[in-house]
């Protein structure tokens, strides 16, 4: 039975809210505040604010040095403050270093003229519920700002986080636009629940469930949903911040255990209102060609003279494209003395780089905050986004075996063959699963519609001074609907036509109040932090398909009138799926006189995915943390102006798990069946699909971290050293089930383990700092070593192979001892005198077989870096990014499916494979020879733009033009389209590693764009 969470009632919080009341009624009477006085100034100081394009500053906090006497400037940027001249005035305004200026009139003018450095111990970073100052910061934490990620074409936020924070890997598991991405923080740490980390969004956590109906299997393969997160525009994003150990993602409890990523939208900002536009138009084509036969090289390759077709076809060329694509976005920021405004509409038009496939989308958003009541006593915070994406996708489904992708179609076609034949119609290729793949693209339709609104009010009250409830209410709805066709053809794959429509509706709703109270005594500075946390996860599905339907132009297509033609064979049908977390949490933060730091978490998570007698998990943290240049001894050095050691430990969970499977399920079947009446007529049986294990509980996620921060020399060196060591314990696994259970598996705790250990180092440096010019440098960097141990079974597999005669056969392996998801195959010797394939015989029995099989290295590099660099020569600036990884491995499928056998069946090959001298007899298996290391060095991203000064005209502010290129070029030895990616090959829920199968490719881009502020 589903198991119902009570509601959290208001009232719980009420004795926590006394408890506040005293202590804060405590610190009123027992402690007095004791103010300098200072002695009167007789002048009237009058000046201006203005920021480095001279444009007024609105909010900057200017202050008398010796008196402590403040003002702040107005929406001209004008102030005026009480001062004697020859005193000394402090400017300071958020995201600038402050500035010291001496009073030598009664009239002065202030300007801005340096960015505050990105390592400033004031600056504010996001954490879990909150915000702290960098110096006040006990775990390893790294945030990116909209000026780190403004280089390039990005649909989603991960893609911006790209080569930028240490020990963060993204890899696409396709390059066709808004496909998922695979994000993993610190290595892998699960069997079968996925490595993804908890998105944060203004707030709300977000399910990492897909949101897009998945494609369904028209005879080509399922195609994965959509990334789930290309729904935001990043043009709004203003901050992405990382909390990568246990002790920041610890408050998030049972959906930390891989990381959290917190983002954070625009808002209005002070100063005059602010209209902006950017667009830019990008060109993109495939990032590199497989070295394939050419036509002559093919004849020349001694084939059956009946493999000779008389053409000359490129077919990379024909179905890849020079595609281009498009993005406008508009938007207006404001804010006033009690709030702030931010508003947007964008739309983003992407051609993929394969015929027939792109990605359009439209999105609205607003952001508010008002301040109400005496002093601003009630904040009032409502964000609201709405998406609307259309997506047309292309028959390439990573499940569909050796022919069912378009893409491996145009790899193996006969360059000897023509598109169309002398009539003008595709040319036939007449082959049992091989096809035009122009014609196959010509007869297939996909067609993606989803529409997604996510929005949370946010209210803070403040009861007492530095006591404050807050309460945020989220709501995350989608909507999807996914449109199949397979129109009647002349293959061999649903000749008769198909459609199928999937619909998926999920629903995410959000509820949390908290308490937070901030209490100063001297050097003592307490932030306390206690609440509750509710949310629910709906999702319901529905799918029907008709087939025999009419030939494609005849009448009315399938998707507008399903019920025009053809025969249903799915008849209606759905699913739906529900679970709730109810979560109580508290957190601690305690300074000593600014140098001695201490943070303590627990956080209670109670899932309906669990069983009764493990419903809730808690997960502590704890962390210690000393800024030593706080130190006396310390406190003048010309040499470190910043250093902080700091330690944490700390648990997290792991809920990503199916639903139910604590539950029984059984169901009528014939196979069960048996014989009651004399009739003879079989009545179905009851069978057991599903073992009841009420004992079910977390994985348990055990993090320690070591870390330090500095600033050496005045930001000429400044960084992170970083030593982890996590550990993954009781995954959930369906392993076998004990002799004379009702079913042959069952799902349960192990007391396996998966370790991930490593160093992570974030350096840079201000090489250049003048008027004119300014150059950063940062490069980050990570190791990780992974290792399982302790599994109750010999083996798990997973990494489905596709190719000829390949059903059944995999390329992972996580066994004891090893790294997860290692490679298991033949070993690859070389070819002998009669060009056959040599492999080792591991068992010595003068056969080769599976029982020859050897463990390789798996696909998680153990090195992964970035470097950026910023630079800016008066009103030119300069950036560039690169990325890069060094010790794993990819298994090319894709090249598997191109093995030398495909010279004797009218079949193309990878000229490598033609030029070692391999016979064309030799059989595809799976072998080291396939196994390829996926070292390599890529320029990211690189941009150049230039700010025109509109100074003379009042409404135009600036205007940048810049001209930007993503994947410009790659260093790597691997064979195939990009190193950097992973197909979705999992067995039995168990998550592959590292195989490459006619992946879509990615994309060389050159864009062209403008921001223009008014």
């Amino acid at each position: 039975m589903y198991h119902k969470i009570n509601f959290f009632k208001f009232k719980k919080l009420i004795p926590i809210a006394l408890i506040f009341l005293v202590a804060n009624q405590a610190n009123a009477e027992g402690f007095t505040t004791i103010s300098p006085v200072y002695s009167q100034v007789n002048e009237t100081i009058s000046g201006v604010v203005l920021d480095q394009e001279g444009s007024p500053v609105e909010g900057a906090k200017i202050m008398v040095a010796e008196t402590g006497a403040t003002a702040i400037s107005d929406a001209s940027g004008n102030f005026s403050i009480s001062a004697t001249i020859g005193q000394t005035l402090s400017i300071s305004y958020d995201g600038y270093e402050v500035q010291k200026i001496k009073i030598d009139g009664t009239s002065v003018s202030v300007r801005l003229k340096s960015k505050k450095a990105a390592t400033s111990i004031e600056e504010v970073t996001l954490v879990g519920y909150g915000s702290q100052k960098k110096s006040d910061l006990t775990g390893a934490v790294s945030q990116l700002k909209a000026e780190n990620f403004k280089e390039g074409m990005n649909i989603s936020v991960d893609n911006l986080m790209q080569g930028k924070i240490a020990g963060v890997r993204i890899v696409q598991s396709s390059g066709e636009p808004g496909a998922g991405v695979n994000v993993s923080i610190r290595g892998i740490g699960s069997i079968r629940s996925g490595s993804t980390p908890l998105f944060v969004v203004d707030g709300v956590p977000l399910s990492n469930d897909a949101v897009s109906a998945t494609s369904p299997n028209v005879g080509l393969g399922n195609a994965q949903a959509k990334n789930p997160l290309n729904f935001l525009n990043t043009s709004d994003i203003e901050s992405i911040t990382v909390l990568k150990d246990a002790s920041a993602a610890a408050i998030y409890g049972a959906r930390g255990s891989n990381g959290v990523v917190l983002v954070t939208t625009k808002r209005g900002k002070r100063g005059e209102p602010m209209f902006t536009y950017d667009t830019y138009l990008g060109f993109s084509s495939v990032i590199k060609k497989l070295d394939l036969l050419t036509a002559d090289q093919y004849r020349a390759a001694g084939v059956d003279k009946l493999y000779d077709h008389g053409g000359n076809t490129d077919w990379q060329d024909e179905i890849y494209r020079n595609a281009v694509s498009q993005n406008h976005s508009v938007s207006f920021s404001k804010a006033t003395e009690t709030g702030n405004y931010f508003a947007s509409i964008s739309h983003m038009d992407q051609d993929g780089i394969v015929l027939n496939s792109g990605f359009k989308r439209t999105t609205a958003r607003l952001n508010a905050e008002e301040s109400f009541f005496d002093n601003k006593r009630l904040k009032v915070k409502v964000n609201l986004t709405a998406s609307d994406i259309r997506e047309t996708g292309i028959p390439n489904g990573g499940n569909a075996g050796s022919d069912g992708q378009v893409i491996i179609h145009a790899l193996m076609a006969n360059p000897t063959r023509s598109v169309y034949d002398q009539n003008g119609n595709f040319t036939n290729f007449n082959m049992n699963a091989h096809y035009n793949p122009l014609y196959l693209l010509s007869v297939y339709n996909d067609k993606t519609n989803t529409f997604r609104v996510l929005g949370n009010t946010e209210a803070t009250l403040r009861i007492l001074p530095g006591l404050n409830y807050k309460f945020n209410l989220g709501i995350d709805k989608t909507m999807s609907e996914r449109n199949t066709t397979m129109y009647p053809n002349i293959t061999d794959r649903t000749p008769k036509g198909m459609y199928v429509q999937a619909n998926l509706d999920s629903y995410n709703i959000l509820l949390e109040h908290y308490l937070t109270y901030d209490l100063s005594l001297n050097k003592h500075n307490f932030s306390l932090l206690g609440g509750f946390s509710y949310q629910k996860f709906k999702s319901t599905g529905t799918y029907f398909g008709v087939k025999d339907i009419a030939a494609q132009g005849a009448g009315i297509a399938p998707e507008i009138n399903p019920g025009y033609s053809g025969t249903a064979f799915i008849p209606g049908a759905g699913y739906a799926q529900e679970n709730e977390l109810q979560s109580y949490f508290g957190r601690v933060n305690y300074n000593f006189d600014k140098k001695y730091l201490l943070t303590a978490s627990l956080r209670a998570d109670g899932s309906t995915r669990f069983g009764k007698n493990n419903k809730y998990g808690y997960f502590p943290s704890f962390a210690v943390g000393w800024t030593v240049s706080n130190e006396n001894f310390l406190k003048d050095s010309q040499i470190i102006n910043e250093l902080k050691l700091r330690g944490s430990w700390g648990q997290t969970g792991n809920q990503e798990v199916p639903n139910k499977i604590t539950q029984a399920s059984s169901s009528l079947t014939q196979a069960a069946g048996y014989y009651l009446y004399d009739n003879l007529n079989l009545i179905n049986g009851v069978a057991i699909n599903r073992t009841v294990n009420p004992d079910l509980k977390w994985e348990v996620v055990e993090q320690t971290n070591i870390g330090t921060d500095f600033s050496l020399w005045k930001n000429k060196l400044y960084g992170s050293l970083e030593y982890y060591h996590k550990t993954t314990k009781d995954p959930i696994l369906n392993i076998p089930s004990r002799p004379l259970s009702p079913t042959s598996t069952v799902w349960k705790n192990v007391d396996a383990q998966i370790v991930n250990k490593g160093f992570e180092f974030s350096l840079g440096s201000e090489i250049i700092k003048s008027e004119n010019f300014t150059w950063n440098l940062d490069v980050n960097g990570a190791t990780v070593n992974n290792v399982v141990k302790n599994l109750p079974v010999s083996a798990i597999y997973s990494g489905e192979v596709s190719g000829p005669g390949l059903s059944g056969v995999t390329a992972n392996i996580y066994k004891n001892g090893y790294e997860a998801g290692s490679f298991y195959m033949l070993n690859y010797l070389g070819v002998d005198a009669n060009g056959k394939y040599i492999y080792e015989d591991i068992n010595g029995d003068g056969r080769i077989d599976q029982n020859d099989r050897k463990i390789f290295e798996g696909a998680i590099p153990n090195f992964t870096f970035g470097i950026n660099s910023y630079m800016k020569y008066k009103r030119f600036d300069f950036a560039f990014s690169f990325i890069g990884q060094t010790g794993g491995y990819l298994v090319n499928n894709t090249a598997l499916d191109l093995n030398i056998n495909n010279l004797a069946s009218d079949r193309n090959v990878l000229k490598n494979f033609y030029d070692s001298g391999a016979s064309f007899t030799n059989q595809p298996q799976l072998s080291s020879l396939y196994l390829e290391k996926s070292d390599f060095l890529r320029l990211n991203n690189v941009r150049l733009g230039y700010t025109f000064d509109m100074g003379q005209l009042k409404f135009l502010k600036s205007i940048n033009l810049y001209v930007s290129a993503q994947n410009l070029f790659t260093i790597t030895s691997y064979s195939g389209y990009d190193p950097l990616v992973d197909t979705n090959k999992q067995v039995g829920g168990n998550q592959s590693l590292g195989i490459d199968y006619t992946t879509y490719p990615s994309a060389k881009t050159f864009i062209l764009g403008a921001t223009v502020k008014f």
